[in-house]
């Protein structure tokens, strides 16, 4: 299971990661030790399990996650990919790219008075993150009511977070019994993996943080359908298995399987290569499916070439390349009404291109898909419509209805994330 871990800046997402990684065993205790005396030196002891996960040397003098990072562990019922988001307004692009990996999500709120109403109103992350997570697919979340040691293990401030953050989750399109709040401490390591303080156990008997992870449950794989991975990550050279030419990408396969030996076409160059190497966590395999996070080195492929974002698929069965499609798309809390020509970007995947609308074909009704108004004019807050976008650079994108995790999208002006969108129609090929 890949899960994408959310909360706006501060919230303490990392250090609650990091220090859950050292409790599963995944970190050394040297490497901790080692830590703890860094930020011991810097007088910023809470940043010890925050840089197990912060790899630059600017997020950890800043204390501030940029780019996503990536991390393994596992539980008695599942192997985790855990994404670690930027919590940043600045860096919402890169968090769209790393929640279009995931399969669930991991919320973490401040609980300190002031800081949640902080993270939650006035243009905070928090609501953001929610809205783009689920926007992208993802239905299983589980809030980490984080900090609450700092406020005495406080029942009343759980359960009123509780309150209003589950009555915005379901607004969002969250079932509320795929939604689980544990209270927690992520820098003491209360609720993690044990609960011992009597503050905390005095009131709550509920699921660790640990124990809530291992019951989620796996979505189903589009297993059966062609080969597609978008590249996450990439760089020259071989795994051990590989070859010294090789080129090694590192992605979600979202869709068919893969085995040592295939022969796959990097779109939207039209370039083939073939599989010398697949690692899933590390280990060697011979072959991986749809859900799998993997890593492969690939022979016959020029790096130069290839970018995030980059779709490896089938030869037989290439993905569609497209500058103009049609799109169902749900608007958000927008100031600036949508209208012909504006300018947008539309990230998918691990790609962003820059475009613009090209035609407003009809405003539908959110609970039964009728058409409400042929050719709006403008497109307000929260309503579902139909439009054709066109964008400056062919994008590798497949209908909704043909690839689900190839045809969920977002749209972007400016600063702003202004609505989610599915891809309905092909309207010209490449």
């Amino acid at each position: 299971l890949t899960v994408m871990l959310l909360g706006h800046v501060d919230a303490g997402k990392s250090t609650m990661m990091g220090h859950l990684l050292v409790l599963l065993g995944e970190v050394s205790e040297r490497t901790i030790k080692k830590y703890e005396r860094e930020a011991e030196k810097i007088r910023k002891k809470s940043f010890a399990f925050a840089w197990v996960l912060d790899e630059t040397e600017d997020e950890r003098s800043r204390g501030v996650t940029i780019d996503v990072a990536v991390s393994k562990f596992e539980t008695p019922n599942h192997s985790f990919t855990l994404l670690d988001a930027p919590g940043h307004k600045d860096f919402i692009p890169n968090m769209i790219s790393g929640a279009s990996q995931a399969d669930v999500a991991l919320l973490v709120v401040d609980s300190i008075q002031g800081e949640f109403e902080a993270g939650f109103d006035n243009g905070g992350q928090t609501r953001e993150h929610a809205i783009l997570i689920r926007s992208l697919g993802v239905s299983q979340i589980i809030v980490a009511i984080n900090k609450l040691d700092a406020i005495d293990w406080s029942m009343v401030r759980f359960e009123q977070i509780q309150a209003q953050l589950q009555t915005f989750l379901v607004q969002v399109g969250f079932k509320k019994q795929r939604i689980v709040f544990i209270p927690c401490s992520g820098f003491s390591g209360e609720n993690l993996k044990e609960r011992q303080v009597d503050g905390l156990c005095r009131w709550y008997s509920g699921p660790t943080l640990i124990e809530a992870l291992d019951a989620l449950e796996a979505p189903p794989r589009s297993i059966e359908r062609p080969f597609r991975i978008s590249v996450q990550d990439l760089f020259k050279g071989a795994m051990a298995a590989g070859t010294s030419g090789d080129v090694t990408v590192s992605g979600r396969i979202e869709s068919g399987s893969v085995q040592l030996g295939d022969t796959m076409m990097a779109m939207p160059i039209f370039e083939t290569g073939q599989v010398r190497a697949i690692e899933i966590g590390g280990e060697g395999v011979s072959w991986a499916v749809a859900g799998d996070q993997v890593s492969m080195s690939l022979g016959g492929l020029d790096i130069q070439q290839l970018s995030t974002g980059s779709i490896l698929c089938d030869p037989s069965a290439p993905v569609s390349i497209t500058s103009h499609f049609r799109a169902q798309i749900v608007t958000f809390d927008i100031n600036i009404p949508l209208t012909i020509g504006i300018p947008i970007v539309v990230h998918h995947l691990g790609r962003s291109e820059a475009g613009y609308i090209e035609r407003l074909v009809s405003l539908l009704n959110k609970s039964t898909g009728a058409v409400v108004k042929k050719n709006p004019r403008a497109l307000g807050q929260s309503v579902t419509a139909v439009v054709e976008i066109r964008t400056q650079r062919p994008m590798c994108l497949e209908t909704f209805q043909t690839t689900k995790e190839l045809g969920r999208f977002m749209l972007r002006n400016g600063s702003t994330t202004v609505a989610a969108g599915i891809v309905t129609d092909i309207l010209s090929f490449e």
